[in-house]
């Protein structure tokens, strides 16, 4: 197949090209490298620099048998900032985008949703079920976009997988998690190991968990991937799936710093902060769905396995 990745300069989008590539399908890897890497970028892939919500570039692509869209802003943070940039971004430039692709008849469509459409939940684990409550600009956005989605599957006008992402981690040498500006707590700690920062900033320690500290679901970049091309081959019998993506084990901060810490060999100052609007205090997937669905099965996403093999790739620098 010809499949469309948007976003594929970016840390997950390379990491899933890779993966098509290898399975043999032709990637078109379109990127504005606005925050991702060109050398992230498959080199087999053939490359076209731009933006997804430029509509006459993707219809100048050709013929195009799906689309895998990770294009957009992720910093829950900032949208709070900024939401106007969010909205425009996240959903403007993905509606341009779909726009684009149902007029030039492409059936399949795999958005980058995430788990912040759930907000701020008290029973754990979540899934696909629990009621939608964003609590950042970037949360709705993301929601405001499934909506959308929803409607046109049910007009007809594409079949559509909504991945429901927990937290991206881990890495491959030729694809090490790197973002600009770095927001995650992975690779900020070992830039932190690595002498690269001064010391681990952690935001809050008066949640209601059992350390003070939020608990966060952990899934391998190398999983998060294979899922992505399993919904393609399942969107041939199905017209919308709306799938968690995680382990299904939550870690708080403070046990991923001291994760890191025993991987790298190496100890390191940390201090704390207030917390960060928008942030809950815990996201857990339930991947039950994902599993039965898709026939999907975790192999790299331990904690140790995340941490160590973004270890591996981030002295590869």
């Amino acid at each position: 197949m010809k499949i469309l990745v948007t976003g594929a300069a970016g840390f997950i989008g390379s990491t899933t090209a890779e993966l098509l590539l290898a399975q043999g399908h032709d990637v078109v890897a379109l990127d504005n490298l606005i925050s991702g890497r060109r050398e992230n970028v498959p080199a087999r892939a053939n490359f076209v620099e731009g933006d997804c919500g430029d509509v006459e570039l993707v219809r100048s692509l050709g013929h195009l048998d799906a689309c895998i869209h990770f294009a957009g802003r992720i910093e829950p943070g900032e949208s709070m900032k900024y939401p106007e940039v969010f909205f425009a971004n996240n959903v403007g430039s993905t509606f341009r985008l779909l726009d684009a692709l149902v007029a030039s008849g492409v059936e399949r469509f795999v958005f980058s949703s995430s788990c912040a459409v759930y907000g701020n939940q008290v029973e754990m684990p979540i899934d696909e079920s629990r009621s939608i409550h964003p609590e950042s600009p970037y949360g709705q956005s993301k929601r405001m976009v499934e909506e959308g989605i929803s409607w046109l599957i049910s007009c007809g006008r594409i079949k559509a997988a909504t991945m429901r992402y927990f937290n991206a981690a881990g890495g491959t040498l030729a694809h090490p998690e790197r973002h600009r500006p770095e927001i995650h707590l992975i690779p900020i700690a070992l830039d932190v190991a690595s002498g690269k920062r001064p010391f681990l900033e952690i935001y809050g320690k008066d949640y209601p968990t059992p350390d003070g500290t939020c608990i966060r679901d952990y899934i391998h970049v190398s999983d998060l991937a294979q899922a992505h091309a399993l919904a393609i081959g399942a969107l041939v019998s199905k017209g919308e799936l709306v799938l968690n993506l995680g382990s299904g084990i939550g870690y708080s901060n403070l046990e991923v710093m001291e994760t890191v810490k025993r991987v790298t060999g190496i100890d390191f100052e940390v201090r704390f902060s207030d917390r960060r609007p928008g942030d809950p205090a815990a996201a857990i997937a339930s991947n039950d769905r994902a599993r039965d669905v898709l026939g999907w099965q975790l192999k790299r996403s331990d904690l140790e396995t995340i941490v160590r093999d973004a270890w591996d790739a981030h002295q590869s620098l």
